[in-house]
């Protein structure tokens, strides 16, 4: 997703930075990659549920695994909103790019991060003062944008299957934005994509060529987890999930597709439709009535969710 420009941002103090109420900073969590994540929690975050700290929102940008930063505009706009609306502490994830670091470099760094994150939560007070100030580690959900959502999905299935051990830390539910998915086989959208999309069924096809293993078709599993290559999650237990599915999208049929196939092995999954939005929107407009209308739908999500 492309750049913009950026937002008024006001220096708070020595650590961090304070923006409409929101304090961020960056931290390393994998200092041998040089990879960060930036974590933002509201200036004043008065007790919910009661509770006195916050939800924490994991989230993966995206550009299809080949562009895009953490801290582009885009991402940053969209990760101060949530962080002051919802509210939640929101730590943006770094992650390598392909070509130079194909798949499934992203999905291990993704990884590392909710170990890096494990490891907070196990140190108390002696964590990062903010998460350890802020940051209720028992409701961590995890999410992401495009290719973002696509790594959302399979670092929350490695957590759910036992594959990766992030206690105390416990992740209660997955938020996907216009995921990022793909198949050998084009669905009817691909085939007759709508007029004026975000994203091209050539620059999906594109960017999966250049992220996935030298090699592979979009039938992998990264790509297609539904797909004719991919183990079944039908044992795995996973949590409560919330699919966003822009109707302007021409990646719209897999998402779709993604969500009916949750719903199908019993998995709770609710799906919310924004007719006429394109592929990304929660970012590109950030700012916009869809992303209005996103944010409510993602605070009951994740508040609903901690109750359960």
């Amino acid at each position: 997703m492309p750049g913009g420009g950026a937002s008024p941002d006001v220096r708070a103090n020595d650590d961090g930075v304070q923006h409409s109420g929101v304090q961020w900073k960056d931290a390393v969590y994998h200092a041998v990659h040089g990879l960060r994540v930036r974590v933002y929690r509201p200036a004043s975050s008065p007790p919910l549920a009661g509770s006195s700290k916050l939800p924490v929102l994991v989230y993966f940008h995206g550009g299809g695994y080949c562009i895009g930063s953490f801290a582009e505009p885009y991402f940053h706009s969209f990760c101060l909103r949530a962080a002051e609306e919802l509210p939640a502490v929101v730590l943006s994830v770094q992650y390598r790019l392909a070509p130079e670091h194909r798949l499934p470099a992203a999905i291990h760094d993704g990884a590392d991060f909710l170990s890096w994150l494990r490891g907070q939560a196990e140190l108390g007070a002696g964590a990062d003062p903010w998460l350890a100030e802020s940051a209720d580690f028992a409701r961590t959900f995890v999410s992401g944008v495009s290719a973002g959502a696509n790594l959302a999905h399979h670092v929350t299935v490695q957590v759910v299957s036992g594959q990766l051990t992030v206690s105390p830390v416990c992740v209660v539910g997955y938020v996907l934005l216009s995921a990022f998915f793909g198949s050998a086989e084009r669905t009817a959208v691909e085939m007759d994509p709508p007029a004026d999309v975000s994203l091209t069924v050539e620059m999906s096809d594109q960017f999966w060529h250049m992220s996935l293993p030298v090699g592979a078709s979009r039938d992998h599993p990264v790509a297609n987890p539904f797909g004719p290559e991919s183990p079944s999650l039908a044992s795995v237990d996973l949590p409560p999930a919330l699919v966003v599915a822009p109707g302007s999208d021409v990646l719209r049929d897999h998402v779709h597709g993604y969500a009916a196939s949750l719903k199908k092995l019993g998995k709770a999954v609710e799906v919310a439709e924004f007719e006429g939005e394109q592929h990304g929107f929660s970012v590109l407009r950030p700012f916009g009535e869809a992303a209005d209308e996103l944010l409510r739908v993602l605070r009951r999500f994740v508040y609903t969710a901690t109750e359960r």
